[in-house]
């Protein structure tokens, strides 16, 4: 922070500590779960503005406008999509073919949720996902909690194993120039062992006590999927422009454009079609009704956010942590990668992860001519990597997808509480990362 910066803090206080006492209240508050959390983050990110810690040109740059954009567009495009009756098709689909047991469905649903996280952002694959579970568990009159909770779960696990499977791994990719096949071939496997091991303890937790009547059952097995579209020419044009979203998205660099850029102009378009199909009132309605499922809370607690986590960012704290963090390791690169792979995970278990990566990668290169050069310091980026990634389970405000998720579901009447989640989340998010630990420590140290 500039000395400029820094003499416009109130009463001359030091910035990195107001900024920090600021966001450490917030997520008191947050925890407390007595005010809703959007109006809490964005008195925080006000406070952050008012005693000087950040102006508002600052703030404002904080702000993740691509996030904002993607969860909007992609919010707009799963609210239409909907009224064509794809996800019920798809909700009766999934529990057919796990046979409509309740625990086999838990199953089917992580690792479609895994593989689609894979290669499209996580808030897109829990925004296309949840619809389903909802659905699903309506049918068959289960606890959606524990499908929801293994979701998020699965979203942030297959999202670490790929380039664009997470932002912290496109901002590694992008500024140290690793590759789509660098990420799967030094990350896939050990995701592919982390989500096995996420999905047998979810089981013991939840899935063997899942029970469903076998009225309802035989009800699933009989239904007819193709009963369940209301609109087919909505759904033809709502698969069009989803499949060429999901296009947009993996060939995002090629075309020199951000998800946030595709997923509204996948909106737009979408919306602009089923206008033109419904050249009445319901037209009107349609739009109003799109724009009302917008999870509004959701949006506006990233923007609180955002602002909050760049007042701490600009303060200093999370340079001065990565500093001291690289320098306790000394000269061992082995030490450095198991304190980086430790450090991200539970950092970015409450802090956002994208701007503790954008700080780390810096410093990171620093330590290159101690180790040999930048081509020895490789396996440095997949601890960052995969704490950054796999951290973000931890918590409720760990990764966007949990918060996504978690405001869809309250919507729907099953309230997401943020102790209840962390006592859950944290030690499986701990048991995954001790199993990254081992894979790091045996492949490349």
């Amino acid at each position: 922070m500039t000395a400029d910066a820094v003499s416009h803090v109130i009463l001359g206080l030091n910035p990195m500590w107001v900024s920090t006492c600021i966001l450490a209240v917030t997520y008191a508050v947050i925890m407390s779960e007595k005010i809703n959390r959007a109006i809490v983050a964005l008195v925080g990110a006000g406070i952050m503005i008012v005693v000087g810690v950040l102006d508002q040109d600052q703030a404002i740059h904080g702000i993740d406008w691509n996030t904002i954009g993607l969860l909007t567009g992609m919010m707009i495009l799963v609210s239409i999509s909907r009224r064509s009756g794809m996800f019920q098709y798809l909700a009766i689909w999934s529990a057919q073919a796990a046979r409509a047991h309740p625990a086999g469905i838990l199953i089917v649903l992580q690792i479609t949720t895994a593989v689609l996280s894979a290669f499209l952002d996580n808030v897109t694959t829990v925004l296309l996902i949840v619809p389903v579970t909802f659905a699903i568990c309506t049918t068959l009159k289960v606890p959606a909690y524990p499908y929801l909770f293994a979701e998020i779960f699965a979203s942030n696990i297959g999202g670490t194993a790929t380039l664009i499977g997470d932002p912290p791994n496109i901002l590694i990719g992008s500024q140290v120039g690793l590759t789509f096949n660098d990420f799967v071939i030094n990350l896939a496997p050990i995701i592919i062992v982390v989500m096995l091991v996420q999905a047998l303890i979810i089981h013991v937790l939840w899935g063997k006590d899942l029970r469903s009547t076998p009225e309802s059952q035989a009800a699933v097995m009989a239904m007819k999927a193709s009963e369940s579209i209301e609109d087919w020419l909505l759904l033809k044009q709502a698969l069009v422009v989803l499949t060429l979203v999901m296009v947009g998205f993996v060939l995002a660099r090629h075309l020199h454009l951000e998800p946030a850029t595709i997923a509204m102009l996948g909106a737009a378009i979408l919306m602009m079609l089923d206008n033109w199909a419904h050249h009445n009132e319901k037209a009107a309605h349609n739009i109003h009704q799109t724009f009302g499922d917008v999870e509004w809370i959701t949006i506006f607690f990233f923007i609180g956010l955002f602002v909050v986590v760049h007042g701490v960012d600009v303060g200093g704290l999370l340079n001065l942590l990565a500093t001291k963090l690289v320098a306790a390791t000394g000269g061992n690169m082995a030490h450095a990668g198991i304190a980086i792979l430790w450090a991200s995970a539970f950092l970015s278990a409450i802090v956002d992860n994208i701007p503790f990566v954008a700080t780390m990668i810096p410093l990171i290169k620093s330590m290159a001519p101690a180790f040999g050069g930048p081509e020895h310091i490789q396996p440095l980026w997949w601890c960052l990597s995969l704490g950054a990634c796999l951290g973000g389970n931890g918590t409720l405000i760990g990764a966007s997808a949990n918060l996504t998720v978690a405001g869809i579901s309250e919507r729907n009447g099953v309230p997401f509480r943020f102790v209840t989640y962390t006592l859950y989340a944290a030690p499986m998010m701990i048991v995954s990362v001790a199993i990254c630990n081992v894979y790091i420590w045996w492949r490349y140290f």
